[in-house]
Parts: structure tokens; sequence; C-alpha cells
């Protein structure tokens, strides 16, 4: 099994609160993220793919191609966006890393035609990141 990753980097804003708590509550679990003027972050996005060498190409799959899947399926909708308004796939979601790393995956699964997508990892910062591996 071969493993191939893109990265790809976006900015994007966010506020995180849940609507059903007081402000006071979610202050209390989000702190300074759940500021109402919100803030924004410079994230990676890492998508790796599994897979088999295709013996006519020597590619598992085109870095081309795969950059063009991740650009219009996620990195055209979250680029410069703000994410608790903007982005269809998190609507209804609280914007924690975690929501936004399932809804990249629920964006990219199916949409990747020479591989299997494996995983999906986003730096938040230097030092937060969180992977999704799929179920």
């Amino acid at each position: 099994m071969i493993y191939i990753t893109r990265r790809e980097v976006f900015s994007a804003s966010h506020r995180i609160y849940n609507p059903q708590l007081s402000d006071e509550e979610n202050f209390s679990l989000y702190g300074k993220c759940s500021n109402p003027n919100g803030h924004g972050h410079n994230y990676t996005l890492e998508v790796t793919i599994a897979g088999e060498v295709n013996p006519e190409t020597g590619y598992l799959i085109d870095l081309k191609k795969l950059k063009s899947i991740i650009r219009e399926n996620v990195i055209d909708k979250l680029d410069h966006k703000n994410l608790n308004l903007d982005v269809d796939f998190l609507k209804d979601k609280i914007p924690t890393s975690e929501n936004i790393v399932l809804g990249i995956w629920n964006q990219l699964a199916g949409k990747i035609p020479d591989g299997k997508l494996y995983s999906i990892k986003l730096y938040e910062t230097e030092n937060n990141y969180i992977e999704y591996k799929g179920e």
C-alpha cells in the first residue's frame, strides 16, 4: 500500500459557540474562541490517499488531479470565508476543528478516483492538529 499526501493551506474565521448556551456558558466552555467578533486561523490541511501504484503511469494518483479535487471541493469553499456563515457543509455545526475535519472528509469522500481517502489532518495552529481516518 502506498500513501500520498497533498498539503494545502487556507485562511478562515469563525466563532466557536453553542447558540443554546448563554454567553457566560460559552465563554466557560470555549474561552476567547467564543468572542462575538470571531477570530481567524491560517490552516494547513493534509489529505492522504492510499492505494496501489498504477503500472501504466507509475502513480497512485496524479498530484495535479488530487490538487484540483481538493481545491474545488474544499479550499475554494473555505478560504477567506466565515465558517459560521459562508460554508454550507458547516451550517448548523459548531465550527470546531473536529467538525471542520469531518466536513472536509465528507466533501472529499467518494471523489478520489485513483485511490482511497485515507486520512485528513488539519493544523489549526503550529501545535494543534486534528486527524480523522474515516469510519
